[in-house]
Formats: structure tokens, sequence, C-alpha cells
């Protein structure tokens, strides 16, 4: 009887086990395709950046393929995280839209319009995983993209270095995106943080950083304006690579 009762106990925690798996797979299933559309996604972002339509139209049709993959394989089966999250439904028809409205802005020989539909679609899916409690690096980074935002305006040569609010905001920013990038390298998985390519943009960026307290110091605007525009450099790629 007692070896009875404990093959229905391990039955049972097997089966407990084997749902539990099943449902982080459905999880691990759903981030791996939408990368699949997301790295097509921002490499046509990068493209439309640098004025280059044609690649960026190669990379938006991959997109269209991969978005289709994935809303076959989910738009009808949502995995468990995503229960009570109204933003998941939503999220369908809002990409759909933006995808409606990239081929309107092709047909108007509207880059820019296309871009920014491109870049609504980055936010639509980084709106449903923050409702769910979902962190994944392109998240991160678009978190960092955001704080460079905000350290960027102060690329001014006329600076008035001597209110302390204009020392304040920019060691203050400047602090913000260093924290920013330290979470996503600590997010990072094994493969990607010791990639050569992860590490150079990571560590370019932190090192261009550790100059601000120079700029604040000696109040030099060119210095800062150089460094600025080395970390807008690295901010762009790492969205180019792993936004």
């Amino acid at each position: 009887m007692r070896s009875c009762l404990a093959r229905v106990a391990c039955l049972a925690l097997a089966l407990v086990a084997g749902a539990a798996a099943a449902k982080a797979g459905d999880l691990e299933d759903f981030n791996a395709l939408v990368e699949q559309a997301q790295s097509h996604n921002r490499v046509a972002i990068g493209y439309l950046r640098t004025g280059n339509l044609d690649l960026a139209l190669l990379e938006i049709e991959r997109l269209r393929d991969a978005w289709s993959a994935f809303e076959q394989r989910f738009a009808g089966k949502r995995p468990d995280v995503f229960d009570g999250v109204m933003q998941y439904g939503t999220m369908f028809t809002g990409v759909h839209a933006r995808l409606v409205a990239v081929d309107l802005m092709i047909q108007m020989g509207n880059p820019d319009g296309v871009r920014q539909s491109l870049e609504a679609i980055r936010g639509d899916l980084y709106d449903l995983r923050k409702a769910a409690g979902i962190k994944v690096l392109a998240d991160c980074v678009r978190d960092g993209n955001a704080a460079m935002d905000a350290l960027i305006v102060y690329d001014e040569r006329a600076l008035d270095w001597t209110k302390s609010e204009t020392r304040d905001g920019i060691a203050s920013k400047a602090s913000i995106y260093g924290s920013v990038l330290e979470r996503c390298d600590g997010m990072a998985g094994e493969a990607v943080r010791k990639a050569p390519e992860f590490r150079r943009l990571i560590d370019g960026a932190k090192s261009s950083l550790a100059l601000i307290p120079k700029t604040i110091a000696t109040r030099d605007g060119d210095l800062l304006h150089r460094v600025l525009i080395e970390l807008r450099s690295f901010d762009n790629l790492l969205a180019f690579r792993f936004g």
C-alpha cells in the first residue's frame, strides 16, 4: 500500500513538474520568437537611421515573416504569465496596425514615418513585458536609450557652467545612464555578456562615462561634447544589436 501511495505521489510530482516546465517552455518560446522578429526590426531601424532604405526594406520583409510565425504560435494561446494582462490582445492588433502604417509610409516615400512605426512596435512589446513583469535585455537597452536621451540634452556648447543645476544635472543623468548599463550588463546571458561586441559597447560606454566628472570639474564643454557623441554612438549600436 505504501509503495502504491509513493508511486502515486511521485506521479503527481512528475505531472506538476512537467506542467511547470511546459509553462516555462511557452515563455521561452515566446521570447525567442519575439527576438527573431525584433532582430529584423532593430536592423531595419538602424538602416533607416543611416538612410539605407533598400536594406531596410529587406529587413522589414523578414520582420513580417518572423512576426507571422510568432502570431501563428501565440496569437490564440498566451503563456500563463500573460493571464489577465490586457495588453496581450491589444499588442497583436497594435503591431498589425503599425505594419499597415509601414506600408503606407513606404508608398508615400516617408522613411522617417517608417522608422517611427517600427520603433512603436518596439514600444508595444516593451509595454507588454513590463505589464507582465518580464525582464529581457532588449527592454533594458531601451531604458538605456531613454536615459541617454536625457543626458544628450547637455550637448550644448553654450552651457552655463556657473549654475549648480547644470553641473548637478549632468552628473545625475550620467549616473542614471551608468546604472542602467550596469543592469543590462548584469542581466545579459552568459554568452552575450562574454561576446566581444557586447563587451566593446558596454565597456566603451562605461569608459566614456568615467570622463564625465572631469568635464564637470574643468567645465570643459568641448570635452563634454566629445564624450556625449561617443556615448550616443555606443547607445545607438547597443540598440541596433541588442535592443
